[in-house]
Formats: C-alpha cells, structure tokens, sequence
C-alpha cells in the first residue's frame, strides 16, 4: 500500500492462496445473509496477535469489490498495525486526531483506488483512548458514515485487553470474534464472548483463524484438485498457516455467534 496526498494505492497479494480467497469470500456471504440491518460491523479478538487487524482489513476490500461503498476504520488506537505496516514513515492522519478535535474529518478520511473503499486509520496513541471512543465525536462519526456508506467495518482492540472494543460494540449492529486456532483456552474464548454480550450489541459468529488445514479435513478433501491446480501455477505461501476459516452460522466447527451457545 503506498499513501500519496490523502490517496491510497492498495496493492493486493497475487500469491495469496485458493483456500484464503475461499475464507474470504465465505466470511463476507455468511454476513449477508446475517440478516438486514447489518451497516456497521466491528472485528474483535480475544487477545492481542491473533490476526483480526488483517482479517478486517481483507475483509473491507472483499466486501468494497462486490457490494456498495465501503468505510474501513482502525479503530486500534492503542497499538494499530496498520499504520505500521503500510504508513512507510509517512504522516498519517487519523482518528485520534479527528477526536481530540486536531484535524477535520476530510484530513484523516483516505480514498483509495478501490472505487468503493475508504479508509480512516487510527493515527498517533492517545493516552486516553477509551474516553474519546466515548464522547460525542466518535458517536457523530458513526452515525455521518451510515449516511455516506452501505458498510462500515471497524478493526477494534481486543476485548481481553481493554474496554476500548467494549465501547466500540455500543454503537455496531453485529461483532465477529476472531480467534486464534489452538492459541487460546475456551476459558478466555468464552470471557471474550460474554463481555460482548454484555454491551447488547449483536454477535454474528467467529473466526477460527490460522488453521492448519494441511493433510486432512473437509476442506483439504473438497478443495484438493483445486490447490494442486494453484501450486502448479504460483508460489504456495507457507504451509496453510495463514488461512483464514469463516465459521459464521452452520458447520460442525463453528465456535459460537448468534441464537448459538459455544
């Protein structure tokens, strides 16, 4: 991703395997068919490094290549990878600055040459995050992007970290938890879970994130000829490390989300 004067140029992975694009394209359907009413949508996570800043990220672009106008916010304002990874020391406005009332929102609101993506990133580490995710200002701003957008999808800090994605939950119509195959106890799955209930706002399902998929199981059997066929022709990424597994709604692994109990 390259950022020149409040324009995004986003680059996408050509090498990215079958199996992610699958994930992908299953995460996005089984939202829409989550029901209506579904505008504003938060990714959260258990703990800190399970991968939901970049499962949120791709999903923002999924969703942007098929459906409406697409508002993609980072809303990690504690510890965002994504200015990180993609700022290359460049000064990046964002919502912390759009907050504390520093810069205008036409300053920290980015285009990109995904015609129907935008992107607010978090800007600089405020020492008050939660506080200012609870004024006015981030409540305005949510309800001026339902306005502009047909989906909002906001990256949030984990719920066993902070009370920041807490906050955040009050003002989205469903949540989707991620979580990390084998790196979490269903102990702290289920606190994750349940501190997302508490805020009312809607649990559509859960992401089972780097899952191993190499050998067996459903999806290696169905999808074999078909990532043979893709090893043949690009550079397999490593083992299937980054896959991404949607679990929203049916399916014998799903973790939990929604009517369903984990």
């Amino acid at each position: 991703m390259a950022i020149q004067n409040g324009f995004i140029q986003i680059i996408q992975d050509e090498k990215r395997d079958y199996q992610y694009e699958e994930a992908m394209k299953t995460l996005r359907t089984n939202i829409q068919f989550s029901g209506n009413g579904l505008k504003v949508i938060m990714l959260t996570s258990a703990m800190p490094d399970e991968g939901k800043s970049e499962t949120s990220f791709q999903l923002a672009i999924s969703m942007a290549q098929t459906e409406g106008r697409v508002l993609f916010i980072d809303a990690d304002i504690r510890k965002s990878v994504l200015v990180s990874r993609f700022g290359g020391g460049q000064q990046i406005y964002g919502l912390t600055q759009y907050l504390t009332g520093q810069r205008p929102l036409g300053e920290v609101l980015y285009h990109t040459n995904l015609p129907n993506l935008d992107i607010i990133f978090s800007g600089p580490m405020a020492p008050n995050p939660a506080e200012l995710l609870s004024e006015d200002a981030f409540s305005k701003l949510i309800a001026w992007a339902r306005n502009e957008y047909d989906t909002i999808i906001i990256d949030t800090p984990p719920l066993g970290s902070v009370i920041d994605g807490a906050i955040i939950a009050q003002r989205c119509d469903g949540a989707i938890l991620l979580v990390e195959s084998g790196a979490l106890s269903y102990r702290l799955v289920q606190k994750a879970k349940r501190q997302l209930e508490r805020t009312g706002c809607r649990i559509l399902g859960a992401v089972l994130n780097r899952v191993d998929m190499a050998g067996s199981g459903y999806y290696h059997r169905y999808y074999g000829k078909y990532s043979k066929y893709t090893m043949k022709t690009s550079q397999p990424n490593e083992k299937t490390k980054n896959d991404s597994v949607a679990r929203l709604g049916g399916g014998r692994n799903r973790l939990c989300g929604g009517r369903h109990s984990c």
